[in-house]
């Protein structure tokens, strides 16, 4: 909800800082929207939480009776209860996202209170064991999780038996009867589950933005939901399993599909296919065999499809809304990957990090936190890999920068294309050349640069996680020249790395041309901890230079795609909207027209036509926005050519002359580091140092690293948290890392 955003977006330091300048309504509407979404999700989460009581069941099953006789009949109601509140938050929460774009003309200071505190989305709670670093808020919702689940399974299990006791079958009978109302149960429980699924997967939701949760961290809630669901589906079909074994008719039960009921047969394919996503994603697998695990995950299509088979369209809706949203971003994401993007320019540094340098129309808007998934058709026409953008939005309106890190088959061939085409172009110049062509989804991420708020920052990256370290101070760079009074004073940059090549991922940040005489303004201290070297190297003087470097040919009108979630709000907004309507609209004419005068009854069927309506109204009425707001950008790109060739020529010229530039740049940087060989951070002495050099503020702390590092500076800063000294700063731990 949008309190969420607020404990990430709003300032947690400086006595001023930059906030929206919204007139009184603007601001009023947005606080009356708040308080409107809080209400809805409220009564939503009520009604889950309070369903396996039985007076609420009763009183529920009252409200189906009486809806019954409508054109939506059962499904209707179901749908009203469970999905539509979801849908509801979308709506108003588009109208917010709209109004805080009209609001973001003019920036000004704003007094806040001066005294630290802590905020539950950043303060660490627990930092090992299988749930990895847990905040506050994130502890507070795995406690209501489980919770719902352990009161659920206890109010059924005395409806069970209270049933039971009803009955008076035989006592055979009665277990066999028991262990089907136990599966029914645990069936039920995870599909109030799958309603939460696919919430967190859809890249540019609207709702990850309203609570600014970017993808990237609201994974890690997907693969718990994921584990969740799959435990209680599972325990599900094995209760099932045990009574129809017990009673000689395991076989004949499976393979049944009824006309009229639950049909057994596609739950048994839907689970089966649920079991094998879960399995290989299960850690051990997916980090040894992850395009095993990528590929099987694409069986979610044969899940949802015979998931609705087998529960038929009324119980289907009930977990329907987070589906719908998925779909509506995977088609987006589809839309927008259909566009091959101009690689600008393409760097291999000495520790053989690439640089891509990749064009971008001038109103898709990023910030310094943001991804990309990069595909490469050369390469592979299914993979799809995240990275994140090495580069601050104010260093160029029409590119974004990203560096890969060769680690696996991928990357590997990726460097090894660039290595020919500039080999190529060295031996042949005057010859024609093969290219490398790229697709990209995104970019994604923080819905505002949440880094800016804090003026006092912590960075810790390890190996290639300095990337957005590196945008961010770009981004601090560029405040600090056009002599913004509020923004991060004081940065620490920790930065531990294997080997002293990789010192030259430094000479991609341009210092001399983005403001030479930062010392006069900004604190920036960087430590640089080598690992696995004991002294330096001879050759330190030429670490800045680079292998080998290439520039692309250019075309016109090549950059990024427009269409994306995080992109354009009122566009956006309407891609949601048209096909909910749309939705709502196929299933008023099926109904009027085809379900109620034939008598269609079959649950499967009606299954199948409802997952039919929710795709075809993405595909016609999404497809019709998609088709507008492509024809909206091609219009505003015309608009901009002439501007955009312009400074795409320019742009390039600069890249193929700068190379010198970036060594003194990594000379710049580098004098105000501090160098240490053999040996690894020691995160208590540093924050203890740091706690009694900058007194009584909030420190913003930020990780880009493996498990490990962020495991170990989330234990210090709720180390030091607790047991501060009311002179010490309060640590606020974020992260920033894509563990898949």
């Amino acid at each position: 909800m949008p309190t969420a955003m607020d404990a990430t977006t709003q300032p947690l330091l400086s006595a001023a800082y930059y906030v929206k300048k919204t007139p009184t309504f603007s601001s009023s509407t947005k606080w009356v929207l708040k308080i409107l979404m809080w209400v809805v999700f409220i009564f939503w989460a009520t009604i889950i939480f309070l369903f396996p009581a039985e007076p609420v069941h009763e009183l529920f099953s009252t409200w189906i009776q009486l809806s019954s006789g409508t054109v939506f009949g059962i499904t209707g109601s179901f749908f009203l209860v469970f999905t539509g509140p979801i849908l509801i938050i979308a709506f108003l929460a588009i109208v917010y996202l709209v109004m805080s774009d009209y609001g973001e003309q003019e920036l000004q200071e704003k007094g806040t209170s001066k005294y630290p505190r802590f905020r539950l989305w950043t303060f660490p709670v627990l930092v090992d064991g299988p749930f990895g670093v847990v905040s506050a808020a994130e502890f507070i919702g795995i406690l209501l999780f489980t919770a719902f689940v352990f009161w659920a399974v206890c109010s059924y299990t005395l409806q069970n038996l209270r049933l039971l006791a009803e009955s008076h079958l035989p006592s055979k009978s009665e277990c066999y009867l028991m262990l089907e109302l136990t599966g029914l149960r645990f069936g039920l429980i995870g599909l109030f589950c799958l309603a939460f699924l696919f919430l967190p997967i859809a890249r540019g939701s609207v709702l990850l933005r309203l609570v600014d949760i970017p993808f990237e961290h609201a994974t890690k809630y997907h693969v718990w939901l994921g584990h969740l669901t799959m435990f209680l589906f599972t325990l599900h079909g094995l209760f099932y399993v045990i009574a129809w074994a017990m009673d000689g008719r395991l076989l004949q039960r499976i393979l049944e599909w009824k006309e009229n009921g639950i049909s057994n047969l596609p739950g048994v394919i839907s689970l089966l296919a649920g079991l094998l996503m879960w399995v290989t994603s299960l850690s051990p697998v997916r980090k040894q065999y992850f395009e095993l695990f990528f590929y099987t995950h694409q069986l979610y299509v044969v899940f949802v499809v015979f998931f609705a088979l087998h529960v038929g369209d009324f119980i289907f809706s009930m977990a329907a809304g987070g589906i719908f949203l998925f779909i509506l971003d995977r088609f987006l994401r589809f839309c927008q990957s259909r566009r091959t993007v101009d690689i600008i320019s393409a760097t291999c540094l000495p520790c053989g990090t690439l640089e891509l340098v990749l064009s971008k129309p001038g109103n898709l808007r990023y910030n310094a936190l943001s991804f990309i998934f990069l595909q490469v058709k050369e390469l592979s026409w299914l993979q799809w890999h995240p990275f994140s953008v090495s580069s601050s939005p104010l260093d160029g309106k029409y590119h974004l920068s990203i560096l890969i890190k060769v680690l696996g088959k991928w990357t590997e061939k990726l460097r090894g294309n660039i290595s020919n085409f500039c080999k190529e172009k060295q031996e042949l110049p005057f010859q024609p050349h093969s290219k490398i062509t790229a697709s990209v989804e995104g970019p994604y991420g923080h819905e505002s640069p949440y880094h800016l708020t804090y003026e006092n920052l912590v960075l810790v990256a390890g190996g290639i996680g300095v990337s957005p370290f590196l945008a961010i101070l770009s981004d601090i760079l560029h405040s600090a020249r056009e002599n913004k009074t509020c923004l991060p004073r004081n940065i620490v940059l920790l930065w531990a790395i294997k080997k002293s090549d990789e010192l030259s991922l430094l000479s991609t940040v341009d210092v001399r041309s983005i403001c030479p005489y930062f010392f006069d303004k900004l604190n920036i201290e960087i430590q640089i901890y080598i690992t696995r070297e004991s002294e330096p190297p001879l050759e330190e003087g030429n670490i800045g230079k680079t292998l080998n470097s290439s520039v692309f040919p250019v075309s016109s009108g090549r950059g990024m795609s427009v269409l994306v979630g995080t992109g354009n709000n009122i566009w956006s907004g309407i891609y949601v909207i048209l096909p909910v309507l749309g939705f709502v609209l196929f299933m008023g004419l099926l109904n009027i027209y085809y379900i109620n005068p034939f008598g269609i009854n079959a649950l499967w069927y009606k299954g199948l036509l409802f997952v039919l309506c929710m795709v075809a109204s993405v595909v016609i009425f999404g497809g019709a926005v998609v088709g507008l707001w492509h024809l909206w950008e091609r219009r505003i790109s015309e608009s901009e050519e002439f501007e955009d060739n312009q400074i795409k020529i320019g742009m390039v010229k600069h890249i193929n002359g700068s190379m010198e530039d970036k060594e003194s740049n990594h000379e710049s940087l580098a004098s105000t580091s501090t160098i240490q060989y053999g040996c690894r951070p020691d995160f208590k002495e540093i924050f203890g140092s740091i706690s009694e050099r900058w007194g009584h503020v909030d420190v913003g702390v930020i990780v880009c690293g493996p498990p490990t590092l962020q495991a170990s500076v989330a234990k210090e800063c709720r180390s030091h948290n607790i047991r501060r000294r009311s002179h010490h700063p309060i640590f606020h731990f974020n992260s920033h890392s894509f563990d898949l």
